[in-house]
């Protein structure tokens, strides 16, 4: 019997350790009252982006997006393409990040209408200043080539690397003053959430 306990032990041990060698690690997000990791990159239009000068114009909303081939990433960039005068009423602009190449950030352009600045991550440099960028685990990325969607090939260098779609408001301050940050990627922060917190 005390054979059999140990022998389950040590199978029970193996199996978690594979386990957690192929189960996904989540980051953080940063939080509400931080600081606002400044950055500069380049938007679809080839336009330079910097942080500490649009936060000049009014408070900016800091959208994180996986790609063109996300369907509730297209449906919430599109919500927030539609009701851009409206944020911009507010006095605020919005930018988003992507991993994805220039080439599919053109995609997710035409598919969602987006007019605002949307910014190609090369190197997840803002995920990881923001707190949001993972590698996804071997399962996952063999369960979504069988749906056609290669992360090589939509990533380039990013390669097999995502951002929890995390939602930051940042006031004329620098400070974050709303976050929406979850995990599970069919949730996103709503064109009225951040209405209601501008």
């Amino acid at each position: 019997m005390k054979k059999a306990i140990f022998l389950f032990s040590i199978l029970y041990m193996i199996s978690s350790a594979v386990a957690g060698q192929t189960a996904t690690v989540y980051p953080t997000g940063l939080k509400v009252g931080d600081v606002a990791p400044s950055f500069t990159a380049k938007d679809q239009n080839g336009k330079t982006i910097n942080l500490k000068q649009a936060l000049k114009q009014g408070p900016v909303v800091l959208l994180f997006y996986r790609g063109q081939w996300c369907p509730f990433c297209n449906k919430q960039l599109s919500h927030f393409s539609d009701s851009l005068q409206m944020l911009t009423g507010k006095g605020a602009s919005v930018l988003a990040v992507t991993p994805e190449t220039e080439e599919n950030v053109k995609k997710t352009v035409e598919k969602t209408r987006s007019s605002f600045s949307i910014l190609e991550d090369e190197g997840m440099v803002i995920m990881k200043m923001y707190k949001v960028n993972f590698s996804v685990d071997e399962n996952t990325i063999t369960k979504y080539k069988g749906y056609g969607i290669d992360f090589d090939k939509a990533n380039g260098s990013n390669g097999a690397s995502l951002p929890v779609p995390a939602t930051y408001i940042i006031g004329k301050d620098g400070i974050i003053k709303y976050v929406f940050f979850n995990t599970d990627y069919r949730q996103r922060a709503s064109v009225h959430d951040i209405l209601n917190n501008l």
